[in-house]
């Protein structure tokens, strides 16, 4: 019997910050790294992710011949452990490039738009070895501890983001928001079993957690009336998210289109391309003739 347990947990930004020093530390960077930068785009990741994420970025830039790694080489490797290796020889009809661009444009403009959304880093449509046809990723600003119930119905909101584009364009829907109904399922879930942030139920745990240091889930321990209401108070928090996406999307219609377009042209958008088209003029947005 163990008398003392200690629990390693993931390491926090500033942690993130240290070790990226270390498997940095005798490899060749170049002057646009910022180590600060990757620990926030690399939240939930462990030392061993970071050691893969350095290791992969240095093997990258011997493969390009250059004499030291870049932020670009940074990045790609980020995005080959997040979403796997890209397949630019999968050949996709220009109506389903254009689907996932209005898809992932929704992500990224309803996460833009919301108040406690972090900023967008990247958009991409270009598909990868994950199965992922595209992608939008988003920086963390700092480091969060604590969640707000607001904040949770936020995330649930942009998770909905690029069904909600979908349907508004469309007016149809695609297998592409599988994942994002899953997350945002189990975000909901848990708020309701596990937070007690539902009005109907409040501060009442409605399951346990099972084998928590080896990954378990939270398993419901109430009657079935009441897993079946906990389902109702589930979907419905969904919904709202669902329609908070499609107002916020309804509202900024003429943004949603300039993103996607230029996704369509470009592939891959940084976040510094993506807040310049939102800050210039509305180029889609109907010309209102001049009173006289």
């Amino acid at each position: 019997r163990f008398d003392r347990q200690i629990v390693v947990d993931k390491p926090d930004v500033r942690g993130r910050e240290k070790i990226l020093e270390v498997h940095a530390k005798n490899k060749p960077l170049g002057s646009d790294v910022d180590l600060v930068r990757i620990a926030k785009l690399t939240s939930g990741m462990t030392g061993a992710d970071l050691m893969n994420l350095m290791n992969e970025a240095a093997l990258l830039t011997a493969r390009r011949n250059k004499d030291s790694i870049g932020m670009s080489e940074v990045n790609e490797s980020l995005e080959r452990l997040m979403a796997g290796l890209e397949r630019k020889n999968r050949v996709l009809t220009e109506e389903t490039r254009r689907t996932i661009a209005y898809h992932e444009s929704g992500h990224a403009l309803v996460g833009h738009l919301l108040e406690h959304a972090d900023p967008v880093h990247k958009i991409t449509i270009v598909p990868r070895t994950s199965g992922a046809l595209g992608f939008t990723m988003q920086a963390e600003e700092d480091e969060h501890y604590l969640t707000t119930r607001e904040e949770y119905k936020q995330r649930l909101a942009v998770l909905c983001g690029g069904r909600a584009a979908e349907e508004l364009i469309f007016g149809q829907m695609t297998s592409g928001a599988a994942s994002d109904i899953e997350k945002a399922t189990k975000i909901a879930r848990a708020m309701v079993t596990q937070l007690g942030m539902s009005e109907r139920f409040g501060m009442v745990a409605l399951g346990e957690s099972r084998d928590r240091y080896l990954g378990g889930v939270n398993e419901i321990t109430c009657s079935e009336g009441t897993a079946r209401d906990i389902d109702t108070e589930v979907q419905a928090l969904v919904e709202e998210g669902h329609q908070t996406a499609l107002q916020t999307l309804r509202d900024n219609r003429f943004k949603l289109h300039e993103i996607a377009h230029y996704l369509q042209k470009k592939e891959t958008i940084t976040g510094e391309e993506f807040m310049r088209i939102l800050k210039q003029d509305d180029g889609f947005a109907p010309t209102l003739p001049r009173q006289t």
